[in-house]
């Protein structure tokens, strides 16, 4: 599997990663099966955060990497708090949430260091110079090796390139949702990479699951989706639908992984072979670019 460097951190991680929240904690043993699998076949880079499964998704994780703890870089997520006895969460990107959140982060992951600490979303409103401060300094005490930000807001985005020393920018990026594009200049100029997540668009790029009747997906109807994979079939090349879209979140320089989820061994199996499978050619993403048009974010734009 090729590998990329994160950023400027010096990190190196395969340019297609695993994104733990398809897991399902109620099932540790498949769920450890899966991530043990995936680790063997050579992925090594393992997303997940706090908010999945309040917690237990971290759990789950760091019981089923321990024994190869050094060898995989894992990433975790902060800033979505959840109150015991109260609904949902509550967004708090606090220095002293983030302190507290850390510590509660190491502790289910079963370690004493976490490789890439993002924070799980942001506005314009948070206290952006005190939480770079949080993770500078967590990372100055050996806690974090770097840090990150989840986020589709190019304004926030486009602060943190300008003032802050993060190490990528996770985004929801694959040939139904093509809105990242338009920054991908900026990050790769700031010397930051992406972190693509959601490359097969909740499985509908890869033909087997469908939407219900008036549901989009952005600004895609069903019909819509249809038609652009059955315009791009001569394209696969022993390829499925999957690992052609995986290619194509993988393929820009600034991408250094995708993290597509697997709910089972099968799924898990088809993403990875898009590491063997043929690599796309420019024609061909412009082909793929030509049947699957990209949008502009319309809003977070100020």
């Amino acid at each position: 599997m090729k590998r990329n460097v994160l950023g400027q951190s010096g990190i190196e991680i395969g340019e297609l990663g695993f994104g733990c929240m398809s897991l399902d904690a109620s099932k540790p043993e498949e769920s450890t099966r899966i991530l043990r699998e995936a680790f063997d076949a050579g992925v090594t880079f393992f997303d997940t955060a706090d908010l999945y499964d309040a917690g237990k998704n971290e759990e789950l994780v760091g019981q089923a990497l321990q024994a190869c703890r050094h060898e995989v870089v894992i990433a975790t997520k902060v800033g979505n708090r959840i109150i015991p006895g109260q609904a949902g969460w509550t967004w708090d990107p606090s220095p002293a949430y983030i302190e507290t959140a850390v510590e509660q982060s190491l502790r289910r992951l079963r370690t004493d260091y976490i490789d890439l600490y993002q924070l799980h979303g942001g506005t314009m409103d948070d206290p952006f110079d005190e939480i770079v401060e949080t993770m500078e300094r967590l990372q100055a005490r050996g806690l974090i090796r770097a840090y990150g930000i989840s986020s589709i807001r190019p304004n926030v985005i486009l602060h943190y390139l300008k003032h802050s020393q993060i190490a990528s920018v996770m985004m929801q990026y694959s040939l139904l949702d093509r809105r990242p594009e338009e920054w991908f200049p900026a990050i790769e100029e700031a010397g930051v990479s992406v972190i693509a997540r959601g490359p097969v668009a909740r499985g509908l790029l890869g033909g087997g699951k469908r939407m219900a009747d008036g549901e989009t997906y952005l600004q895609w109807t069903q019909a819509d989706i249809d038609a652009a994979l059955a315009s791009i079939q001569e394209m696969l090349d022993g390829r499925s639908a999957t690992q052609l879209s995986l290619a194509f979140a993988m393929y820009p320089k600034v991408v250094a992984t995708a993290v597509p989820g697997a709910s089972s061994l099968a799924q898990l199996r088809e993403n990875l072979g898009v590491c063997t499978a043929p690599s796309l050619t420019a024609e061909e993403i412009r082909k793929l670019s030509d049947a699957f048009p990209a949008a502009k974010y319309e809003a977070h734009r100020a």
